[in-house]
């Protein structure tokens, strides 16, 4: 079985976001880059396929130079290999065009991509994939098991998990419960050493019109200050709550 995990180079949700030129532009100045969580539940579960049943993983990013650290990560923690299409990751379906033609030259069995990225929760680019291949797809997905030619996946509904087969190939959209927080892996040195002698494949990008493109961004408001009031004195708090908050 072939697998690509598609890796989102995406901010450390610690990182202090800032923006340039008039707010048009992400200001990437002392942030620290990490594999998309919801693509690192997919690779993890990936690498299990890999350990118990033999297939192979690559990994794949749209993006610049700057995220080869992550794709190395990548290879840290087990991919057998890396695909890079060099160019910024403009919006989503530009995204899913150059991953879409990656796909179709390698004949993959399994795709894995993430829900959403944390940096623009878009949730756009699985679903497009399958549309652009023709694959089956499984969003939301938070299991996964493939005997054969046929998959078994739970994805997530509104009050409840539905479980869905279908056959290969198949892509879906991973996220937390796909695998467990703790099954999550940290590159050893030695994987971190045979990571450097890993291919990682560059590729030009495919001539393709992006759909959107971010105009501004605009930070959430400042809280506002907290008043104490003393749990004695119910009569200022209910006075505050009608007057000033305006809740009651």
């Amino acid at each position: 079985m072939k697998i690509l995990v598609c890796i989102s180079h995406v901010p450390d949700t610690t990182s202090k976001i800032n923006f340039a030129d008039g707010d048009t532009k992400f200001d990437t100045n002392g942030v620290q880059f990490v594999i998309n969580p919801n693509d690192e539940f997919g690779l993890t579960r990936a690498m299990w396929f890999k350990e118990k049943q033999g297939a192979t993983v690559s990994v794949v990013n749209v993006g610049g130079p700057e995220t080869e650290p992550t794709l190395r990560k990548a290879l840290a923690i087990g991919a057998d290999e890396a695909i890079r299409v060099n160019t910024e990751a403009t919006d989503g379906f530009f995204v899913a065009k150059q991953l879409a033609r990656v796909i179709e030259e390698g004949a993959y069995d399994l795709i894995i991509a993430g829900r959403e990225s944390i940096d623009y929760n878009g949730g756009m680019v699985p679903g497009m994939l399958a549309a652009l291949t023709g694959a089956n797809f499984v969003n939301t997905c938070i299991g996964l098991e493939v005997e054969g030619n046929e998959a078994t996946a739970i994805r997530e509904i509104d009050g409840g998990k539905e479980t869905v087969k279908c056959a290969l190939p198949l892509i879906i959209g991973g996220q937390k419960g796909l695998v467990e927080e703790s099954d999550l892996r940290i590159p050893n040195m030695r994987g971190i050493m045979m990571a450097r002698k890993k291919q990682l494949t560059v590729l030009e990008p495919a001539e393709v019109a992006g759909r959107t493109a971010a105009v501004k961004f605009e930070k959430p408001a400042p809280k506002g200050e907290v008043k104490l009031v003393s749990p004695d004195n119910l009569d200022e708090l209910v006075q505050l709550l009608h007057n000033e908050a305006k809740v009651i």
